[in-house]
């Protein structure tokens, strides 16, 4: 297996992408060659990435009660999780809560909503809330508010939002595993509308649903063909109540392969880690940062708790990575 790695690594720095068929090789690697995929993803980040670490946070802005049927998700309305319910949090927490994400060092901040989408109604208070916070923050605004039209999204934009989150979830084969309530297509279709707007998509998946590493390989090369900037990784952790609550999680160097596989595929994009690093990766969570990572969601998630920014940013300094000042 050293012989492809090396074949590719000769690709990539002759400014060559990486086809299908040599990805299908590489996910055959195992043993200690991953280390060897490993630490190729780390270079071809070094060379083709933005040289410091990306920082975004999040606020759970409307909680529950979702009319959607994603299986792995505690906020369905299908499922039968312990989760709070709530509509939109006043303007006033969500702020207060970006200013202690900027202060903590925190570089983007994004309000996500539970939720199909939003109508024009549901959507004006949020736009207010982006106003608040462009006149109030140095933060980058991302914002997470499920299936929007190119109006809505081009209204955001003009209040202050750069960056639109809007997750494949899975690969186009897998997809109908997961969710049945809305299709694979209609996600593409928001993340192109958003990029219509003018804004840059955020987009990614979960790892660890029962897909195979084939699957999360296409799901990167429908990231790459979208023009996605900005891919983050789940690793799902099983929540209670969720028709996943038993779902195996898949072992952490299977992780920091599909990682550095996503490196290779993507390589200019962020590669962002966030929800379930923690748990499913333990105590070699860091060196998904030497696996081509370059960007972390930090803080709490959605219904779950990470570690503290200082946490982080102290495991970042550690590695010797730059972090992205405001």
């Amino acid at each position: 297996m050293q012989s492809i790695i090396k074949q590719t690594e000769a690709a990539l720095f002759a400014g060559e992408v990486l086809d299908r068929e040599t990805a299908g090789k590489l996910a055959g690697i195992e043993g200690s060659d991953i280390y060897s995929l490993m630490d190729l993803a780390r270079r071809v980040r070094d060379h083709f990435g933005a040289g410091n670490v990306d920082l975004c946070s999040i606020v759970n802005a409307k909680s529950g009660a979702c009319s959607e049927d994603c299986r792995f998700c505690a906020q369905s309305a299908h499922h039968q999780a312990c989760v709070e319910t709530y509509d939109l949090l006043d303007p006033n927490a969500i702020v207060a809560r970006a200013k202690t994400m900027e202060t903590e060092g925190a570089h983007r901040f994004s309000l996500v909503a539970s939720g199909r989408g939003m109508d024009d109604a549901e959507l004006e208070p949020v736009l207010a809330i982006y106003e608040r916070l462009r006149r109030e923050t140095k933060l980058g605004l991302c914002a997470s508010l499920g299936i929007l039209n190119e109006a809505q999204l081009r209204r955001l934009a003009e209040a202050g939002v750069t960056m639109y989150h809007h997750n494949l979830e899975a690969s186009r084969r897998f997809f109908p595993q997961i969710c049945t309530t809305h299709s694979y297509d209609e996600r593409i279709a928001t993340i192109q509308a958003a990029q219509a707007a003018g804004m840059a998509v955020c987009s990614g998946g979960i790892f660890s649903m029962g897909e195979t590493i084939d699957d999360r390989i296409d799901m990167a090369f429908e990231l790459r063909d979208l023009g996605i900037q900005s891919a983050p990784i789940n690793i799902l952790n099983p929540i209670a109540g969720t028709p996943m609550e038993a779902q195996p999680v898949i072992a952490p160097l299977e992780i920091l392969k599909s990682i550095a596989l996503y490196r290779l595929i993507l390589p200019s994009a962020r590669i962002r880690m966030a929800g379930g690093r923690e748990g499913a990766l333990r105590n070699l969570q860091s060196l998904c940062f030497m696996a081509g990572a370059d960007a972390a969601l930090v803080g709490s998630y959605l219904t779950t708790s990470g570690r503290t920014v200082a946490e982080d940013i102290q495991m970042l300094h550690d590695l010797g990575l730059n972090v992205t000042n405001l």
